[in-house]
């Protein structure tokens, strides 16, 4: 009864409350959450420690950054469906329907903004971010190796120069590339035109809402994209959607890392991914995930990187 009553006590204050609604929708830095609440970090991160104690939220420290996502006693058990009905009733909850969700929004625009004034600014150098990590020619195998056989139906998504369509598009029945910045996708598309590769081409496209039907693809890459999203489980939710049962995700990005600088430098929101975050938010989206390859870092100023494969489960067929 006693944690009961504490998890009640702990989302009954309206700010806490507003705190695990917006972290209900996705992870949140500390200083983004004071700013879509406009208070001050200090209060914040007081209600963030009684949430904490509750098991509401998790703290996640990546360098000097932590994010905030929901806890376990807020996803399961009767929390959650106290946290929706309250939102209804206690005063000044009210405010996540309209300032709130304005801030929040403003949050999004201005992560997006940062990264695609980045790759605007570097899109000619793009295989540079290659260099961050282990040898690419590497990487290149391993992915080669955990993709075995036909492909189908292939989707790169964030594709950049279209190194992945390239690599991967001679074994797929079709190839597409999909990036939401329009300088990447012409260097992609001059790519593809080179190499002479007819069943690929390349479109305008967001990781978070691909212009794909559902079950439409057969084999999904995110090759070095989810370390610039701000919803990684959402990103592979998405492609969960996409992919046909029987279909493949590879997720290729950087182990859990402490290069704080990237974040400037290089606008990358998240400092790696450790396995549990990645194969949670693959079972969350209904995909069955494991880590098909490691592959550590060779240098002291190098990067290791991780390659997780899922399949989504086939159709049951009635007997």
């Amino acid at each position: 009864m006693e944690p009961l009553l504490a998890i009640f006590r702990a989302i009954g204050d309206p700010s806490r409350l507003r705190i695990l609604l917006l972290v209900k929708g996705m992870e949140l830095a500390v200083g983004e959450i004071a700013q879509v609440l406009q208070q001050s970090q200090p209060r914040v991160s007081r209600h963030l420690r009684i949430l904490a104690e509750s098991g509401l939220v998790e703290r996640v420290r990546e360098g000097a950054w932590v994010f905030v996502r929901l806890g376990p006693a807020a996803i399961s058990g009767p929390a959650l469906s106290a946290i929706e009905a309250l939102a209804t009733v206690v005063p000044g909850a009210a405010d996540l329907g309209a300032s709130d969700r304005t801030r929040l929004g403003q949050v999004r625009a201005d992560r997006a903004a940062a990264v695609d004034s980045w790759f605007a600014a570097h899109a000619g150098e793009w295989e540079q971010e290659r260099s961050l990590h282990t040898r690419e020619v590497g990487v290149e195998q391993a992915i080669v190796a955990a993709l075995a056989g036909d492909l189908g139906d292939l989707v790169d998504v964030g594709t950049g120069t279209g190194r992945m369509v390239e690599l991967l598009g001679p074994r797929a029945r079709s190839a597409l590339g999909l990036d939401r910045n329009p300088e990447m996708l012409r260097i992609a598309r001059n790519r593809l035109e080179a190499v002479g590769l007819a069943s690929a081409r390349v479109q305008a496209g967001d990781m978070y809402e691909m212009p794909l039907s559902p079950a439409s693809a057969d084999t999904l890459v995110l090759h070095q994209v989810l370390h610039f999203a701000d919803n990684p489980a959402a990103a592979i939710a998405e492609a969960a959607r996409v992919l046909r049962p029987g279909g493949r995700l590879l997720v290729i990005d950087l182990m859990p890392h402490n290069r704080e600088e990237l974040r400037v430098e290089r606008r990358h929101l998240r400092l790696g991914f450790a396995d549990e975050a990645v194969l949670g938010w693959m079972a969350d989206a209904g995909l069955a995930g494991d880590v098909a390859r490691r592959l550590p870092a060779e240098a002291a100023d190098q990067l290791g990187v991780t390659l997780w494969l899922a399949t989504k489960p086939a159709v049951k067929v009635e007997a």
